[in-house]
């Protein structure tokens, strides 16, 4: 079987799946979260396009995924926009291929699942043009918002969910704070708040002066295996998908922007959760040395939305997308993007 049929095979007890699969959950995982029956899933070839933005100057690409072309006058998807992190792309974040090892595209998944997905090389990273700044998580922000129109203009939806990992979920949290209206749910997956006690963070911050110093650091094969490496658990995740991302991101180069970095060394908090008014949720591996749970656990605490959720995957690193155990994060995704709206009294 492969993992998506795994994925879309999860029919016994919902309690009793997460229970098996050991994960640690918070509110309102367990209750009224219905995942699509199969037969309702979208059925066909998986259709994908390429779109370009314009962030002033800079031309930022935006890649898309879902079940089919869009046709005129056919209901519209719900839209999910993967947002990445700092070391890597966007493709290779989110629609990554390794032969023979089962299904890396989170898009694939999300596709097949009935969204409309979208992803986008922030400034500075992969297709996307480059301003010449550091790609800090303030112009990560200023990306989305001019993005977010031709995502509307194409699908018709006025809002998307967002899906942020890392750094990618701290600018995905920090455009749901300054734009509340273009988001619908919001998950963010190996975010880091404060940082403190981090061991990862307390690295970057030992390098401050290094990253301050320009407005890109290296990012060669070296430094891509680390990521697998860095958390103490390398054996969450298959050699072979370091490999396969080093193949990807090399044609874009050995450098990579530093201000995401720099922010989360020096700049922590950037996010006030008090200000993020979508449903919220929070995920992280039980091996990630970017945030600890009293880090995180601080944000969840004061999230206003009562419609939030804390899991901890077992046997995942900070980089949970690209480890053996993915599925886990799919499936909490999948449940959490599929939730019924709550009825007032």
């Amino acid at each position: 079987m492969s993992e998506t049929e795994h994925f879309h095979s999860l029919d016994m007890p919902r309690r009793g799946v997460l229970k098996a699969a050991g994960l640690s959950v918070g509110a309102g995982l367990m209750a009224g979260l219905v995942t699509p029956a199969a037969a309702a899933e979208p059925s066909g070839d998986i259709w994908s396009a390429e779109y370009w933005a314009n962030k002033g100057n800079v031309k930022l690409n935006l890649w898309r995924k879902r079940i089919g072309a869009p046709k005129a006058g056919a209901a519209a998807l719900p839209v999910v926009f993967l947002v990445h992190g700092s070391s890597n792309s966007a493709r290779s974040s989110y629609d990554l291929n390794v032969p023979g090892k089962g299904e890396y595209s989170f898009m694939n998944v999300l596709a097949r699942s009935g969204y409309d997905v979208w992803t986008m090389d922030h400034d500075g990273y992969g297709y996307s043009g480059s301003s010449g700044n550091s790609s800090d998580i303030a112009s990560g922000v200023e990306d989305l918002k001019a993005a977010m129109p031709l995502v509307t203009k194409e699908t018709g939806q006025q809002k998307a969910h967002f899906y942020g990992t890392s750094s990618g979920g701290i600018r995905a949290a920090a455009f749901a704070q300054a734009q509340p209206e273009s988001v619908g749910r919001l998950c963010l997956s190996a975010f880091t708040y404060k940082g403190n006690g981090a061991e990862e963070i307390e690295r970057r911050r030992k390098n401050l002066d290094a990253l301050r110093a320009n407005p890109r650091r290296k990012r060669d094969a070296a430094m891509i295996r680390s990521i697998f490496s860095r958390d103490g658990y390398p054996q969450g995740y298959d050699p072979a998908v370091a490999e396969a991302i080093i193949a990807e991101e090399k044609k874009f180069g050995d450098t990579i922007p530093s201000g995401t970095y720099v922010d989360m060394a020096a700049n922590l908090p950037i996010v006030d959760p008090k200000k993020i008014l979508s449903p919220v949720l929070m995920l992280r591996g039980e091996f990630d040395g970017n945030s600890t749970n009293d880090d995180l656990l601080d944000f969840y605490r004061q999230l206003p939305n009562g419609e939030r959720q804390f899991v901890i995957l077992p046997k995942t690193a900070h980089a949970v997308g690209y480890g053996v155990n993915r599925h886990l994060l799919h499936y909490a995704v999948h449940n959490f993007l599929a939730a019924p709206e709550p009825v007032s009294a």
